[in-house]
């Protein structure tokens, strides 16, 4: 049976699976926005307006600095950059 990314993190870093699904989830978010910022020319002085955020706070994220950052933080920068954020949970095989 095919492993999960976040069961595989959870596995290769020796942490539990919660905080592998967490940093999965916030990579992938980050991921989009900075695709989605990429694609509509938004700086990160715009996101950081839009969203309410600390433009140093903004940089840090969008440079991969995720590691005391909340989902709250991530998801705020979603919205900034025009994205909406959807979860799908299902059962497991």
């Amino acid at each position: 049976m095919k492993q999960s990314l976040s069961k595989n993190l959870a596995d290769e870093l020796n942490i539990d699976y919660a905080r592998a699904v967490t940093a999965v989830m916030k990579a992938q978010l980050v991921a989009a926005v900075a695709k989605a910022a990429q694609k509509r020319g938004l700086t990160h002085e715009e996101l950081a307006r839009r969203s309410g955020l600390p433009r140093s706070a903004v940089t840090g994220i969008l440079s991969g600095s995720l590691q005391k950052v909340t989902i709250d933080r991530v998801l705020r920068l979603v919205e900034a950059a025009g994205l909406v954020a959807e979860v799908k949970v299902k059962n497991v095989a």
